[in-house]
């Protein structure tokens, strides 16, 4: 039987041989954390290579993701379908293995990293899933969800603020099955992490309310053994296992230092660390069979599924109703009466519409649509009141209770948005975080990244424009919306009333391929008619709301609170004899995705006059009105003043569309 040293071995030298093919990446993390990973793959983490989405398998995240060769060669060598011609084909044109790990390209890669400390959130977000769905689904005679989360982290990952709002709150919500290890390694890119991370580490979790295991030695499988046995025995408390390592380890001339974190290591040094290593082979990639053998878990991993797929029907037979539930929902499957419920809704929105305030609407669509889906999960940074997230049926969580559908984060915006993330990936939870549309931008790297791996999540962004008045330019979202817009598989609404509310919220749930990003507003806005085609054509993102004439002379593109400027600046128009249709466009991306047929039936190319009104910047918009139309918009920040006032001032008013309308006629 090989040592243990030799198994780790096998990662270091996968490891420091692929970024010298490559030419490029970070050999200093994997040939540093190796030992770990060892003893983690080898002796403690539950997974079958043969089936990486088995719903009951630990979740493995390299939040330190620069050195995804680790991850890459531990999936090679313990059996997942990563091989060796993948290894060498790394950070290469469409290989399995990218420069940073991604989740829709890796077999048994959880999530996508490289962004430091997003990887800790994401973690957060797994572990409180499997809390929610071992409260919902464990029952006394079985446990169908019973599995630990274990995040690879280093200190750029602690240095990011987004690890102090995760990690707070996993303290704080007794996330017992979250596991940490700490990679102190004392070096960085620009060297000696003394000159700028001096913090008590352990110190700062056991603040947090997490267990500490300090001073592990990370060359030690013996010492990383017991302490991960030891972070499993605590059932309460998140843990966090401080493994001093030395970063390069093995590498003879360069370990311990900088030079050996981001490069690659050069012929010489790489025979020099065979040497050191006593790898006596100095082919590249080569691994002895016998240590490939002693890796293999594919058949521990078949009898462990095995072993928990005998649970599950033991469950299933005695509780078949809560097995349905959990098939469904571990599916992505609807439930068979959602697509009445959510019709049934937004038609009764229709007829019984109000002037109302979107968020409020939103808190509306939220109730309605929580009833019919359990799983839907939501949360908000501490604007719950504000964001109108607390549906009817929402029930925060706790560390004593589990059971809930909703998290207080706190003002954590960025945590919320990985943890979020995190949510989605796991499975079995349709998440939704919500907080004030300007501070997007705290979270803003998260939502890039839910859109990159095509997560199923809702960003939820009240007060959503200069209409929030008295706050100021502060808390005034003018460039978020076209900044939201840029972001590539993105879709973001910005409903124009309490109908388009619904749909937009619909249409968010239904997404299971990227995340949805909701914009809504604090002040009230009209409620406008609509027979049931119309209705139907929300749902492609724009659509025409008003024609005074069957042939238009001019178009408004309007929406959110400003939908209702373009209607009453056409009807104003109509008095004069102009004939102004205005067409309502929720969702840009959803209605750029339509075919030419049906983009060109809601904006006539022939009609050239034309204007789009949004409380934003104006830029994003000419690609509809083309070079000589107008934008009436905000391309300013805002003011402090009630919102009636701060509107005037920036011209974006009904006589500031007609205005413009008659400027272009």
């Amino acid at each position: 039987m090989p040592e243990r040293r030799d198994l780790a071995n096998a990662i270091r030298i996968l490891s420091m041989d692929a970024v010298q093919q490559a030419n490029s990446g970070h050999p200093g993390m994997p040939m540093g954390m190796a030992d770990i990973a060892e003893v983690l793959f080898n002796d403690h983490l539950k997974y079958n290579p043969a089936n990486p989405e088995w719903l009951d398998r630990d979740r493995f995240l390299l939040s330190n993701g620069h050195g995804s060769m680790l991850q890459y060669a531990a999936l090679h060598l313990t059996g997942y379908d990563v091989s060796l011609d993948d290894i060498k084909a790394f950070r290469q044109l469409h290989s399995k293995t990218p420069g940073h790990p991604e989740n829709f390209m890796t077999p048994g890669v959880e999530t996508t990293t490289g962004p430091l400390g997003q990887g800790l959130g994401n973690a957060v977000g797994m572990a409180l899933a499997e809390a929610s769905l071992a409260a919902d689904f464990n029952v006394s005679d079985e446990s169908v969800v019973d599995h630990h989360t274990y995040c690879f982290a280093g200190d750029g990952c602690l240095m990011e603020g987004i690890s102090h709002e995760a990690c707070s709150l996993a303290g704080t919500l007794g996330l017992g099955k979250l596991v940490v290890f700490y990679d102190d390694n004392g070096i960085s890119i620009d060297g000696e992490t003394e000159g700028w991370f001096t913090e008590d580490v352990p110190a700062r979790f056991k603040a947090y309310g997490w267990q500490v295991i300090a001073d592990v030695d990370g060359h030690d499988a013996g010492e990383i053994d017991a302490a991960i046995r030891e972070a499993k025995a605590d059932a309460d408390r998140p843990t966090i296992i401080c493994c001093k390592t030395v970063i390069g380890w093995g590498a003879p001339n360069m370990k311990g230092t900088a030079k050996v974190h981001g490069a690659a290591l050069g012929d010489d040094e790489i025979s020099a660390a065979r040497k050191e290593l006593g790898w006596s082979d100095e082919t590249r990639f080569a691994v002895p069979e016998a240590l490939y053998e002693a890796w293999d878990h594919r058949q521990a991993g078949k009898q462990a599924e095995a072993a928990w797929q005998q649970r599950y029907d033991r469950f299933a037979s005695s509780h078949p109703d809560l097995a349905a539930e959990f098939d469904r929902r571990l599916d992505n499957r609807f439930p068979g009466n959602w697509a009445d419920q959510a019709r049934t809704f937004i038609e009764k929105t229709q007829a019984d519409g109000k002037r109302t305030a979107t968020r409020k609407s939103s808190k509306a669509a939220l109730g309605a649509f929580s009833n019919v889906l359990p799983e839907l999960f939501g949360g908000s940074a501490d604007l719950t009141g504000s964001n109108g997230t607390d549906f009817d049926g929402y029930q925060p969580i706790s560390a004593a209770d589990k059971s809930g559908n909703y998290v207080c984060y706190g003002v954590r915006e960025f945590g919320m948005s990985a943890i979020t993330n995190g949510l989605s990936l796991h499975g079995g939870l349709v998440p939704f975080g919500a907080t004030f549309l300007t501070f997007s931008d705290y979270a803003r790297n998260a939502v890039r990244m839910a859109a990159l791996m095509q997560a199923r999540n809702v960003f939820v962004y009240t007060h959503d424009s200069i209409g929030l008045g008295e706050d100021g330019p502060t808390h005034q979202a003018v460039e978020h919306v076209a900044a939201l817009r840029l972001i590539p598989n993105l879709h973001v609404w910005r409903p124009g009333d309490d109908v388009e509310t619904a749909v937009a919220w619909r249409a968010a749930i239904e997404r299971v391929n990227g995340p949805c990003a909701i914009a809504l507003s604090r002040q009230d806005t009209d409620h406008h008619e609509r027979d049931a085609d119309t209705v139907a054509a929300i749902d492609k993102g724009g659509y025409v709301l008003v024609d005074t004439k069957d042939t238009p002379d001019a178009i408004v593109i309007g929406t959110g609170t400003e939908l209702e400027l373009a209607v009453n600046a056409a009807r104003k128009l109509a008095d004069d004899g102009v004939a102004v249709r205005v067409v309502s466009m929720p969702c840009i991306e959803v209605f750029a995705s339509q075919d030419a047929g049906y983009r060109d039936s809601v904006l006539p190319p022939n009609v050239t006059a034309r204007v789009a009104v949004e409380a934003g910047v104006s830029d994003s918009w000419y690609r509809f009105v083309g070079a000589t139309g107008e934008v009436v918009g905000v391309d300013d920040f805002g003011l402090s003043a009630p919102a009636e006032e701060v509107y005037a001032e920036f011209g974006v008013t009904v006589d500031g569309v007609v205005q413009a309308i008659k400027r272009q006629l």
